[in-house]
């Protein structure tokens, strides 16, 4: 959820900027308002103090990198030298005076001709076992008399570039040596890079102060969330600043901070990647962490590739760069391991089929559904339910903000497609008999009718408005379709990963099927499942996080009205 913030106004005298904000940045929980990017030469001098101290060691690596390059380049150079050997230029100058040219052919053994030699003179140099190297001689005015075109004469020796070779590989480590002193001292890079942010930060909320009274005192504006008032209020006065604070409104765009629990904490970034919320619009990160998790899983649809997420997930806790992403993964794992489970795959194996899960054979999905395959079904449901809670959100979120009376339209939506939905669902189950569902549905549509067609705007003639929501009833009833299938994604990518696990599957066990597989045929058949399997999870998995991002991003954002209008709480801090 969104925290609420409160706004600081402070006023300071000229020349106690800098003190106050450095007080401000050890306290660590104030947003000055302030630019995120250079505004004058000392702010880009400070930006890139900061980036040199980043890139110090990647630049030395690029450089280690560069000088393998040219060893790589020079040893292809060389190898192609050397199959022409070690040759005199003066002696081919001196033909060339004389008037005759040497030519050099380079072409495939199959095609070499020793008859060749019988039409000009022919010396053949190198013999690869696949190709031949020759040349021929010939006066400077006649033209190539043989069927295969020259190639370009060899340049240079290759005994020269043996020793270029030599000096760049001592170049090499001498660059290697130097790369491992600087990653010796990364840490104090790492903390002057650090400093240097610092200062740019605090520089940048300084140069945001506006001058007033003749440029004696200065005021600024910052934003902390509203559950850190009493300690910053304590903090503050120790200080010799003067400041007004009152509670944060949407018009002064207060920064956003989110106030959320450990689990959906893990799926913030993902609505960071969107954009933050507008400060009286909602959070979306709860209801992205139990349908992101979920969509991912019915994507990737297998018990057995949630093991292999799981244990990567540990494994990636060991890796400094990572650990913050293992939690996800592992989270992730598990979501696939119990959907798996109930989708019945382990490893494109169906273990409905095995004995041991005959007693709970009844937990598993159905294959059919009404006739219609059992995952198809379960997406559309899962696709009506995240659309109708998006529903739900706007018009919570609109009714809030413009007050009921201004949102009627909304309602009437959202009353005649969730609350159909509902009554649809306790028909069906028979919670409801078919006279008191038809009544129901009856009022529904009525309510909905006048919110829909009159009422959607309160300050307009009621023609305009039947007119108004005639054109959102189509664009609703097409767009909304279209949002209900876009959810046969999440069954279509299931059924892909599992029918190319499958295929693999197959394809190891006619190695070994007939019961005479020797020790070559248990081999093949590891290699084509481990190698098989762990392309196919990484493909899933690649497909499992962008499509079920674009279900939260478009689907459900656009039915709830979402408006990525936020900017990320960012206080002052050391």
């Amino acid at each position: 959820m969104i925290s609420p913030m409160t706004r600081y106004s402070f006023i300071l005298l000229k020349g106690e900027e800098e003190g106050f904000l450095e007080k401000l940045q050890e306290l660590g929980m104030m947003d000055i308002t302030r630019s995120a990017k250079p505004v004058d030469e000392h702010s880009e001098e400070l930006l890139t103090k900061a980036e040199a101290h980043r890139s110090i060691i990647p630049s030395a690596k690029a450089d280690v990198a560069a000088i393998q390059e040219k060893i790589d380049a020079a040893t292809k150079e060389r190898e192609a030298l050397r199959v022409w050997g070690e040759f005199d230029t003066s002696s081919i100058e001196r033909l060339k005076e004389a008037g005759y040219t040497i030519r050099y052919y380079s072409v495939p053994k199959k095609v070499f001709m020793e008859e060749w030699a019988e039409i000009v003179p022919l010396e053949v140099i190198n013999d690869s076992g696949s190709k031949v190297y020759f040349v021929t001689v010939q006066p400077s005015d006649e033209d190539n008399l043989l069927p295969v075109d020259p190639i370009p004469a060899p340049q240079g020796s290759y005994i020269l570039i043996d020793k270029k070779i030599e000096e760049l590989k001592a170049e090499k480590a001498a660059a290697e040596e130097k790369l491992a002193e600087l990653e010796a001292k990364s840490e104090y890079f790492e903390e002057a890079r650090k400093r240097d942010l610092t200062d740019l930060d605090r520089y940048l909320a300084r140069v945001s102060a506006v001058p007033a009274a003749e440029n004696t005192i200065l005021t600024l504006e910052g934003f902390a969330p509203k559950d850190k008032e009493a300690e910053i209020t304590e903090y503050l006065d120790t200080t010799d600043a003067f400041f007004i604070k009152d509670e944060a409104t949407a018009e002064e765009n207060p920064p956003i901070s989110f106030r959320n629990n450990w689990f959906v904490k893990m799926f913030e970034p993902l609505t960071d990647m969107y954009g933050r919320p507008a400060y009286n619009g909602f959070d979306p990160t709860p209801f992205i962490s139990i349908f992101f998790m979920l969509f991912f899983a019915l994507c990737m649809g297998d018990a057995g590739y949630g093991l292999i997420l799981i244990i990567l997930g540990f494994l990636l806790k060991k890796v400094e760069s990572f650990k913050n992403t293992a939690p996800l993964v592992i989270t992730l794992g598990v979501a696939t391991v119990v959907v798996g489970f109930f989708l019945h795959t382990f490893f494109s194996l169906d273990i409905a089929t095995w004995k041991i899960f005959e007693p709970i054979k009844g937990i598993f999905l159905p294959d059919e559904i009404g006739g219609y395959a059992g995952g198809m079904v379960l997406s559309i449901v899962v696709g009506i339910v995240h659309l109708c809670l998006a529903m739900v959100m706007k018009t919570i979120t609109e009714t809030r903000n413009k007050g009921f009376l201004e949102s009627l339209g909304t309602w009437g939506w959202t009353l005649l497609i969730v609350g159909g939905v509902v009554v649809g669902g306790f028909a069906l189950f028979g919670v409801l008999d078919a006279k008191v569902t038809k009544w129901v549905i009856i009022a529904l549509g009525v309510i909905s009718a006048l919110g829909i067609f009159v009422f959607n705007n309160i300050h307009r003639n009621p023609l305009f408005n039947i007119g108004s929501g005639l054109w959102d009833t189509y664009n609703t009833v097409t767009g909304l379709l279209g949002d209900v299938l876009s959810y046969l994604r999440l069954y279509a990518l299931g059924l892909a990963g599992a029918m190319l696990g499958l295929a693999f599957n197959d394809m190891g066990y006619q190695l070994v099927s007939g019961g005479n597989a020797g020790i070559g045929a248990w081999i093949g058949f590891i290699l084509i499942v481990v190698i098989g399997h762990t392309l196919n999870i990484a493909m899933c998995a690649l497909g499992a996080f962008v499509h079920p991002l674009r279900l939260n991003f478009l689907e459900f954002f656009k039915n709830s009205g979402y408006e990525a209008a936020g900017r990320k709480y960012n206080p002052l801090s050391k």
